[in-house]
């Protein structure tokens, strides 16, 4: 079961436009000068419930799209209810898009993940203090921003 610290229904930050972002719990980064170390656990946080999913998704009526950060939603307890709030959104708004932000690396495998259909911005990447960045949606310079257009993946600076 998943968990989330956060959730903000009209989120201005958290990529472009008017959004609906929610923060995952669980994390197995450990990045120095995290932002938010106190989703690390797993444990931590609020069940995402149906309930939850259900007002995310009459939120999203007025909203761009939905932001899914944390912690990180491609934790082993949170890549399963990540899919499914990324379909159902999908189903829902096909127009919307959708951003996740992961300290993994987007590498071949996760073009492989049942998930990557459903996104349309992948932030990937360990957080680094000492790599500060002026790059938009990144709190790092390391990581990267990669697009997703006509089911592939293209980076973007």
């Amino acid at each position: 079961m998943s968990n989330y610290a956060k959730y903000i229904n009209c989120d201005l930050v958290n990529g472009k436009g008017v959004r609906c972002t929610l923060f995952f719990t669980g994390c197995n980064h450990g990045c120095a000068g995290c932002h938010n170390e106190h989703a690390w656990n797993p444990k931590s946080g609020h069940p995402v419930t149906a309930d939850l999913i259900d007002q995310i998704l009459e939120d999203l009526a007025d909203r761009d799209g939905l932001s899914l950060s944390g912690g990180d939603p491609l934790h082993s307890r949170n890549i399963g209810t990540t899919t499914d709030i990324c379909r159902r959104v999908k189903e829902r708004y096909p127009e919307k898009d959708i951003w996740l932000w992961t300290g993994y690396e987007m590498d071949k495998w996760m073009t492989e993940l049942p998930l990557f259909q459903y996104l349309d911005v992948i932030i990937d990447g360990k957080f680094d203090k000492d790599l500060p960045t002026r790059k938009p949606f990144r709190g790092s310079d390391n990581q990267r921003m990669w697009v997703i257009k006509y089911g592939q993946p293209f980076l973007y600076n």
